[in-house]
């Protein structure tokens, strides 16, 4: 592991320590990593990862920090993020209510 990719230059993306250097973003530190496909379509299923590699195609969507739905692509990546495959198909979450009752 080189000087500029050092463990302290990782995040976890399913489980798994994925390192990067600095300036990349999420997408191109898995991509250095072999992981190229991490979320499927609703529709047919099949595999996407990285396409357009400048945000605007949408499909390299994850999961960075409990938050959905963000583009792999211009993600910067930061030590100790947790990045999750996503799935376009899960409900999402309902808004938490204020302790107020119906």
């Amino acid at each position: 592991m080189s000087a500029e990719m050092t463990s302290a230059n990782a995040f976890d993306f399913d489980g798994v320590s994925v390192p990067f250097r600095p300036g990349q973003t999420v997408g191109g530190a898995l991509a250095a990593s072999g992981v190229v496909s991490w979320r499927a379509t609703r529709g047919s299923g099949e595999p996407r990862g990285l396409f357009c590699g400048i945000g605007v195609c949408y499909d390299c969507l994850l999961n960075v920090d409990g938050q959905r739905s963000q583009r792999a692509c211009v993600t910067p990546a930061r030590p100790g993020q947790e990045v999750r495959s996503d799935d376009p198909g899960a409900p999402l979450p309902l808004p938490a209510l204020d302790g107020a009752e119906s």
